[in-house]
């Protein structure tokens, strides 16, 4: 009877995480986006919002995919890094945060993500990147698989988020229905392009064991991963760390390089 009871019990508790657990990945907060530099602009096909900032024509052009805390405007610093180098960027607000109406979703955030890359493609003539952090490194993975691009950066990525929802909640998260995973694993042999890894040592949110199962994941799939350890820099602080911009701007400088 006891068994019973204690099965019945954890049978309710993950019934009732499968219906609250969107709640936990997106974790979003109202805080408007603002910032000089930027122009907004809203999609039609998915009512994606953008933020838009104009940089040289003769430089790669930056599909900013931010994490899942808060808003875009707490990912400026993130966002510095491209803008300061006059690169064009286009930072995704996802709904639900920073104001934007909407539900978000794997599948809305993805669909989301496409429209958004088509949008950048048709405004910008020579080279895009791919750029996320934390949840957005799903998203720039995808559209990396699913449409051409020159390169891919990844701040504190996971292989399955899915893993991750497993170690916090006790239960089988990638086996239960209606549960979003998020696999990041599933679009490494579609990757064509060369990718740039950054990890905290120090990120207890998304350890740097999951960063180093991705890199691992596609060096066997021979795509051409480079994976960069920022010492001490935990989940949050990673992009304030000056080795941070550093490695950006040698990845995208090797990337002109070899284009030229």
């Amino acid at each position: 009877m006891i068994l019973k009871g204690l099965a019945g019990m954890y049978l309710l508790y993950a019934v009732v995480m499968i219906w609250a657990h969107p709640q936990f990945i997106y974790p979003f907060a109202d805080a408007p986006f603002s910032n000089p530099q930027f122009e907004s602009v809203q999609l039609a096909e998915t009512h994606a919002h953008l933020q838009v900032h104009d940089g040289a024509d003769d430089a790669p052009a930056v599909l900013y995919f931010m994490g899942n805390g808060g808003a875009l405007a707490y990912f400026q610093p993130n966002l510095a890094v491209h803008a300061d180098a006059d690169r064009s960027l286009v930072a995704l607000e996802y709904p639900g945060g920073g104001g934007i109406p909407g539900t978000p979703s794997e599948v809305l955030l993805k669909a989301q993500a496409l429209e958004v890359y088509d949008y950048l493609a048709e405004h910008h003539d020579g080279s895009i990147v791919v750029h996320g952090y934390s949840l957005g490194t799903g998203l720039a993975l995808y559209v990396a698989s699913e449409r051409e691009v020159d390169a891919v950066i990844l701040d504190a990525p996971y292989a399955r988020m899915c893993n991750l929802m497993t170690a916090a909640s006790w239960l089988p998260a990638c086996y239960l229905p209606s549960v979003q995973r998020w696999n990041s694993l599933e679009f490494v042999y579609r990757i064509d392009a060369p990718v740039l890894i950054l990890h905290g040592t120090a990120d207890t949110l998304i350890p740097l064991k999951e960063g180093t199962r991705l890199a691992q994941a596609m060096e066997r799939a021979q795509v051409a991963v480079t994976f960069a350890e920022i010492p001490g820099a935990t989940h949050h602080n990673l992009a304030m760390q000056s080795m941070y911009s550093v490695r950006i701007n040698e990845f995208l400088e090797g990337l002109t390089t070899n284009a030229q």
